[in-house]
């Protein structure tokens, strides 16, 4: 221990080094439940890349693992300590670099805040579409390492495809280069998009070059009540059977309906069964709006209530953004799933939901990004309860074996970390492992990056 300090002092500032027990206690680990966190044996917090590059090359030289980390928002243990580690937070390197208009890029440090960055290229007429609901937050570098998505996909994609360029350092403390800056570019292996999702188990992002659209008008949302989930699903299918591109499409279930009403009294219909939540950002959503409508209708709609002008959106959109928050406060703990399916298997997934939720005796409640497939079943808990905390962990492996049952996959956007590494092993099979892990060797050889994340 001594020796690390002493190594890591020479090429650090003393600010930058936090080990203070108590303090680097909070550093732990992320908003996981049911993942196991180790003691670091010393928190640091560079501000340039040199910074960064010393801390790895000593743990190479000291054979010490190290723990990226961002925000620590994180919903799957990817930022959790293990014993003995350099926790490396990267919030302090939180310099927008570079925001091009013309070329529709900007050029940023890990530690910038996604809600920061999007206000800021907004000045410029620009958009940067990723947006998880802890975008206030959450970081980019965080939002990098696993993959993050948002409300806006079902439109606009998810991170790694806003990820044109980045600035690695390497476990051994080498800095590698990787992407463009340009709109096209093909040369070589697509090193850029390996580490987006990665976790932090392969390198070090210290800056990365984001493409940016332009600012599209303030979208309008259109709010659909159903009678059944069943009913909310086949809209959905409706809708983007028919070719709509809605810049958002998203849906609570009754429970998570009325846990936002019971945190915020934001006056949601509690006798929906589901709502649905249908944006456009179109010049003139009225159309689409009024088409989708009529859709949502014909699968059974009891209500469908356009918003009437931007503020009335965002009201709706913030009682959405809530939805965790909320049901949260059902429960003392919550275990938040991440499953996505075709959009084809929604109603499926929801309807198996309901049965575990039954089955388990819990509260489960779903909000979803329901245009893309990806369903957040939020399973609520009291930890204090052996029987209840163990009822929990096991509806929250059935829903996830429901979703691979149904051809989806056991993350979405949230990443893989601790909580769900038995389950990469059975979505990826044996061959698809072994490939994973030997790229793992590639860049980190003596396995220093994020151990025991992922597989």
């Amino acid at each position: 221990m001594s020796d690390l300090l002493e190594r890591l002092r020479a090429g650090l500032p003393s600010e930058a080094l936090v080990t203070d027990p108590d303090v680097t206690a909070s550093y732990a680990h992320d908003m996981a439940s049911f993942c196991e966190a180790g003691a670091p044996a010393v928190v640091v917090l560079p501000r340039t890349v040199e910074q960064v590059q010393h801390v790895m090359r000593t743990a190479t030289a000291l054979r010490v693992p190290v723990v990226p980390q961002g925000a620590r928002t994180g919903l799957s243990g990817a930022a959790n300590a293990s014993d003995g580690c350099i926790v490396l937070s990267l919030v302090k390197m939180d310099r927008i670099l570079e925001i091009s208009p013309v070329d529709r890029i900007a050029v940023v440090e890990p530690g910038v805040v996604n809600a920061v960055l999007s206000r800021a290229v907004n000045e410029h007429g620009l958009y940067y579409p990723p947006d998880p609901s802890s975008w206030e937050t959450c970081t980019i570098g965080g939002n990098i390492g696993t993959a993050s998505g948002g409300l806006c996909c079902v439109k606009y994609g998810v991170t790694a495809e806003y990820v044109l360029g980045l600035d690695v350092v390497l476990a051994d403390g080498r800095l590698l280069t990787t992407g463009r800056r340009t709109a096209k570019g093909v040369a070589g292996y697509d090193l850029t998009r390996l580490f987006v999702g990665s976790e932090g188990s392969l390198g070090i992002v210290v800056k990365a070059v984001l493409a940016l659209k332009p600012q599209p008008p303030q979208q309008l949302v259109l709010a659909a009540e159903f009678p059944s989930a069943a009913a909310a699903c086949d809209a959905v299918c409706r809708i983007m059977e028919r070719g709509h591109t809605p810049s958002l499409l998203e849906l609570m279930d009754r429970t998570t309906v009325r846990a936002v009403n019971a945190l915020a009294s934001m006056g949601l219909p509690e006798s929906t069964e589901a709502l649905l939540l249908c944006a456009f950002d179109t010049p003139d959503p009225q159309p689409d709006l009024a088409a989708v409508g009529a859709l949502c209708t014909a699968a059974g709609a009891t209500e469908v209530v356009p918003a009437d002008n931007p503020a009335e959106s965002e009201l709706l959109l913030q009682a959405r953004r809530m939805s965790l928050t909320a049901l949260e406060a059902v429960k003392p703990a919550t275990m938040i799933d991440d499953v996505c399916v075709p959009r084809s298997q929604l109603g499926a997934m929801l309807a198996g939901t309901a049965a575990i939720a039954e089955e388990y005796g819990l509260t489960i409640g779903v909000c979803a990004h329901a245009g893309d497939g990806n369903t957040h079943p939020v399973v609520c808990f009291d930890h204090h309860d052996p029987d209840e905390s163990r009822r929990a962990r096991a509806s929250f492996d059935a829903i996830m074996a429901l979703g691979l049952g149904l051809g989806g996959t056991i993350t979405g956007e949230h990443g893989v970390g601790v909580l769900k590494k038995e389950w990469l092993a059975r979505e990826l099979g044996e061959t698809g492992i072994e490939l994973q892990r030997g790229i793992k060797a590639a860049f980190d050889p003596l396995g220093l990056l994020n151990p025991g994340k992922l597989f």
